[in-house]
């Protein structure tokens, strides 16, 4: 069983949860997720099942999406609304128009760092050990780029916001961080993940939907097939014998390709993994199997990421 499955977190579960429980369900052993949600946050996670849990370097820097409520007037040791106070609290709050013009202010591209409770690691180790052994460290901050960070509802002290950002920012940091710039404190107290490249939530199945899917034996309905998958790049279809030297990883000449489709970008751009044109090959059945990228003399394609054994491919 191979392809994405787009399901809604429920609060408390953690990524790991999330993908154990698919596992179960299915009766699959390999599965992962393409990104990971904190417990308390709710919303969008992509589960990868069979070899598509391979495709992950491709989805694992994609832009994010959130709505969520920040919590003006105290400041948190994790940052959320699960940890324990680290100011005292502020009953002053600043009004719309001073809380825009400091929100517009961590858009574009900024320096950030990790909560101190996080799975961020330094030298093999999260944070989140460290600190609950009472020996929390600092990161160095990272550059992350926050698209969008908006206003949608104010009333005092609960800020309800949503926010479009680069992969790798902590919306619990964008939180503490904007308490420090009002002067009041804060911590995020609400947030469901809406958006991971152009997957929606509104794409996505709850657990109990996915139970009674799966009861029903209509799971194939819901899940988005590998073939479907990173349409940005330009498909191949080769011959039997081509297809045989890329399952091996040898390269691909002219004379093993059939036919080459354009790719469909609709609004997004490729996404590739490290320098030259990505490539997906296909064999005359129509099965994804491996990609490709251009050798040096441009001649010839190099499978650089086979998604099954050449024995697998029909």
């Amino acid at each position: 069983m191979d392809g994405l499955l787009l399901v809604d977190k429920p609060r408390h579960w953690t990524s790991h949860d999330v993908v154990a429980h698919t596992r179960a369900l299915l009766s699959i052993r390999k599965a992962g997720h393409f990104g990971t949600l904190d417990p308390m946050a709710t919303g969008l996670i992509i589960i990868a099942l069979g070899h598509t849990t391979r495709l992950f370097p491709f989805y694992s820097k994609r832009d994010k999406t959130y709505t969520g409520r920040i919590r003006l007037g105290l400041a948190t040791d994790t940052y959320d609304a699960e940890g324990k106070p680290i100011s005292t609290s502020c009953d002053e709050f600043p009004d719309s128009s001073r809380l825009r013009a400091v929100m517009s202010g961590f858009e574009g591209d900024i320096d950030q760092v990790p909560p101190p409770y996080s799975a961020k690691k330094l030298n093999g180790k999260p944070l989140y050990a460290m600190a609950r052994a009472d020996h929390p460290v600092s990161l160095p901050p990272c550059r992350i780029r926050v698209h969008r960070f908006r206003m949608t509802d104010y009333q005092p002290p609960d800020l309800d916001f949503e926010t479009s950002c680069s992969s790798g920012t902590y919306i619990r940091s964008l939180a503490h961080d904007l308490g420090k710039d009002l002067g009041c404190g804060a911590h995020l107290s609400e947030l469901r993940r809406t958006e991971i490249g152009e997957f929606h939530l509104d794409e996505a199945h709850d657990m109990d939907a996915l139970k009674r899917y799966n009861e029903a034996g209509r799971i194939p309905e819901i899940i988005i097939p590998l073939e479907n998958l990173l349409p940005e790049f330009p498909k191949i279809i080769l011959n039997e014998t081509g297809s045989q030297r890329a399952g091996n990883g040898n390269l691909i000449l002219p004379e093993h390709i059939i036919k080459i489709f354009p790719p469909h970008l609709k609004g997004r751009r490729p996404q590739a993994v490290g320098a030259g044109e990505t490539f997906r090959l296909f064999s005359e059945q129509g099965q994804l199997f491996a990609f490709g990228k251009r050798a040096q003399d441009h001649q010839a394609l190099h499978p650089f990421l086979v998604m099954a054994p050449e024995n697998d491919i029909q």
